[in-house]
Formats: C-alpha cells, sequence, structure tokens
C-alpha cells in the first residue's frame, strides 16, 4: 500500500522526472491556466471539453446527428467561457495567428480590475495615480 508521502514509481515516475516531458506538461497547463483565468471560464470549460470529446467518440457509435451534437454544444459553452473572459477561443487564435489577423491570446484585465489595482495605498500616505489638478 503506497504512503501519501511516497514518489510515484513505474512509467508515470518515469515520464514526469524526464525534464523535457516535465517542461512541456508545466509550461502548456500554465498557458491553459493563464487563458482561462476566470471562475466562470474555467468551470463552463470542464463539461465542454468533456462534451466536445465524447462527441469524437459518439460519432463512431451512434448515429452521427450525436456525435455532431455533443460537439457543437461543447465548443459553444467553451466559446461562451473565452467570450466572458474576453479573449478567442484556442483553436481560433492559433487559425488566425496562422493567417496573420489580430487575435485575442490573453485577455487584458477588466477596468474593475485596474482600478482596484490602481487604488491609493490606505496607512503609507502614497498614492500611485498622479495629481493632476491645478491649483494649490
Amino acid at each position: 500500500m503506497l504512503e501519501a508521502n511516497q514518489p510515484a514509481v513505474g512509467p508515470i515516475r518515469s515520464l514526469l522526472a524526464r525534464g523535457p516531458v516535465r517542461r512541456f506538461l508545466l509550461k502548456a497547463v500554465g498557458n491553459w491556466r493563464e487563458r482561462h483565468r476566470r471562475p466562470f471560464n474555467y468551470l463552463i470549460h470542464i463539461p465542454g471539453i468533456l462534451l466536445a470529446v465524447a462527441g469524437v467518440f459518439l460519432l463512431f457509435f451512434l448515429p452521427w446527428y450525436w456525435g455532431v451534437a455533443a460537439l457543437v454544444i461543447g465548443y459553444f459553452l467553451q466559446w461562451l467561457g473565452h467570450l466572458a473572459e474576453g479573449n478567442d477561443v484556442g483553436e481560433w487564435a492559433a487559425i488566425k495567428r496562422m493567417l496573420g489577423l489580430p487575435y485575442v491570446a490573453i485577455a487584458p484585465r477588466k477596468a474593475e480590475e485596474k482600478q482596484a489595482a490602481a487604488a491609493p495605498i490606505v496607512g503609507t500616505g502614497q498614492n500611485p495615480t498622479p495629481n493632476t489638478s491645478i491649483g494649490v
């Protein structure tokens, strides 16, 4: 029986122990998390990805329209998440990049987040925004 603090053994351990594979996986997960920062986008992707992947398998085992419906609904859910996030869906961003079209890979911060970041620091007497008033 494995203890919680014992390292993994076998093929999983050897796969993650190799430098290039581990770096690739960490980079891929980090990039995905950076493009899915909002909780709504992250949570709506869970059923969206599952439906889209299931749709591919359904194409082989059920009538074609069930697989197509699962793919369309899955991608629609992911599109809704990216609409809320303010960036392009991953596949469309890659296509736009290849065609030389403008795309939004990572959404800019929303206005309310910018205002919160620019708020004065309480208790220090510092104001990060410059004083633009004329007069004394």
